[in-house]
C-alpha cells in the first residue's frame, strides 16, 4: 500500500509539472530559464507540488530546493519578496528559486550576507517591479543627543537602495528594480555587496546613482539589461561586466564613476552595449573616476552622437595620472577617437583579445557566470 501511494504521488507530480509547463507556454512565462523545481509532496500534504498554492505559507517547510511563489494578489505563498527571502535557509548548498508574479512590489529589500545560491525570477521583466523612493537628502529622525526639536541628518546615498544584495552567488532575472524618488538627491536602485552576482534581462530605473557596485573585489555580471539614469548612474569599486546592455542617459552628465582600487586589475567592462540619450541631451561623458585608478572599458559598443569628442572627464585633474580609461572597436556617431583626452587609451587587437570573462573574473578565485539563453 505504501509503495502504491508513492507511485501515485510521483505520477501526480509529473502530471502537474507538465500542466505547469503547458500553462507557461500559453502565458509566455520564462519557466525554463528560471529553473523552477518541484519536489515530491511531504507526508500528509500536497503543499509544494501545486505551482501556485492558494493561501499563506502556514507551517510549510522551505528548507528544500522547491520553488517559492510570490504574488501580490495573494495567489502565491507570499505577497512580498522580502517575506520569501526571509524563509530561505542560511548558506544553502542547493539552488533555490523565488518566482515573482507580475505586480508592483513597494519594498525596500536586503538579501543578507548569509544567503547564497538564490535565484529571484520575475514573471515578466517590465511588469514585475520592485520599487522604493528614498533619496540622499531625506532627513532621518534625530539620534540620541542630537537636537530633538528638529530633524536629524540626511539619509546619505548609501542608505537609499531599493534592493541591496549582500549575499553571494545570487541571480536576479526578468525583474525591474526601481528607485522612483523625486530628483532631490542621489537615489540608488541596486546596491551590491556580495560576490558572484548575476543579473539577466533586468531593468534598473532611476536618476543619479542608479547602480552602486559597493564592494571592491566582488564580481558582477549584467546581461541583456536596461540601465537608465542621469549622473554617475553606474558607480563603485567592484569588477563588473556588462554584456549586451542598453544604457539610457536622461540628462547631460556622466555615465560611469568607477572607484576601482589600484591593486584591482579590472573595473567596469562594457561589451556590445548600446548607449542612447533622451531628447534634449547633447553632452555626455563615458565616465569620470570617482577615486584614483578608476577602470572603465567600452568595447564593441554603439555610442550615440551625444558622447562628447573628448569622451572622458578627470573629475579632479590629478586623476589624469591614474585613471584607466579605455576603448576598443566601438561604433556609432560618438565613437570617433581622434579628439579623445590624451590620458585615455585605445586598446590594440592583441590587448582586446586578453579581455575575457574568465580573465576579468579571476580575482581571488575563478568564476564563470551562469549564462543562459
Amino acid at each position: 500500500m505504501k509503495r502504491d501511494k508513492t507511485i501515485v504521488a510521483l505520477v501526480l507530480r509529473r502530471v502537474l509539472l507538465v500542466c505547469c509547463l503547458l500553462w507557461s507556454a500559453v502565458a509566455n512565462l520564462p519557466l525554463v530559464t528560471c529553473h523552477l523545481s518541484f519536489a515530491s509532496p511531504p507526508r500528509g500534504s500536497w503543499k509544494g507540488v501545486l505551482p501556485l498554492p492558494l493561501g499563506g505559507a502556514g507551517e510549510e517547510s522551505f528548507d528544500n530546493p522547491d520553488t517559492i511563489f510570490v504574488a501580490r494578489d495573494g495567489t502565491g505563498q507570499f505577497r512580498n519578496v522580502a517575506e520569501a527571502i526571509e524563509v530561505c535557509r542560511a548558506f544553502m548548498d542547493y539552488h533555490k528559486v523565488i518566482f515573482v508574479k507580475r505586480g508592483t512590489y513597494k519594498e525596500k529589500i536586503i538579501i543578507p550576507q548569509w544567503l547564497t545560491n538564490i535565484e529571484i525570477c520575475g514573471e515578466d521583466r517590465d511588469e514585475t517591479i520592485i520599487t522604493w523612493d528614498d533619496h540622499a537628502n531625506i532627513l532621518l529622525p534625530p539620534l540620541s543627543g542630537e537636537d530633538e526639536r528638529g530633524l536629524g541628518r540626511p539619509m546619505s546615498t548609501f542608505r537609499t537602495y531599493t534592493v541591496r544584495v549582500d549575499g553571494s552567488s545570487i541571480t536576479i532575472k526578468n525583474i525591474t528594480i526601481e528607485n522612483n524618488a523625486a530628483k532631490l538627491g542621489q537615489a540608488v536602485a541596486l546596491h551590491t555587496e556580495g560576490d558572484r552576482l548575476t543579473f539577466i534581462n533586468c531593468r534598473f530605473l532611476g536618476n543619479q546613482d542608479t547602480i552602486y557596485t559597493g564592494n571592491a573585489g566582488t564580481r558582477l555580471y549584467f546581461k541583456d539589461c536596461y540601465i537608465e539614469g542621469t549622473t554617475d548612474f553606474i558607480f563603485g569599486p567592484s569588477t563588473a561586466w556588462f554584456e549586451h546592455c542598453d544604457i539610457y542617459c536622461k540628462q547631460d552628465s556622466y555615465i560611469t564613476a568607477a572607484s576601482t582600487p589600484q591593486d584591482q586589475a579590472f573595473g567596469y567592462v562594457f561589451n556590445d552595449c548600446t548607449i542612447t540619450a533622451a531628447p534634449g541631451v547633447t553632452k555626455l561623458y563615458l565616465g569620470r573616476p570617482w577615486r584614483d585608478y578608476g577602470y572603465t572599458l567600452f568595447m564593441n559598443c554603439d555610442l550615440c552622437k551625444e558622447i562628447l569628442p573628448e569622451g572622458w572627464h578627470h573629475w579632479e585633474e590629478h586623476r589624469e595620472q591614474t585613471a584607466r580609461y579605455m576603448e576598443y572597436n566601438n561604433r556609432g556617431e560618438g565613437a570617433a577617437t581622434t579628439q579623445r583626452v590624451p590620458w585615455s587609451r585605445q586598446l590594440t587587437p592583441k590587448e582586446a583579445r586578453q579581455i575575457t570573462l574568465d580573465r576579468v573574473f579571476s580575482i581571488s578565485s575563478t568564476w564563470t557566470p551562469p549564462i543562459t539563453e
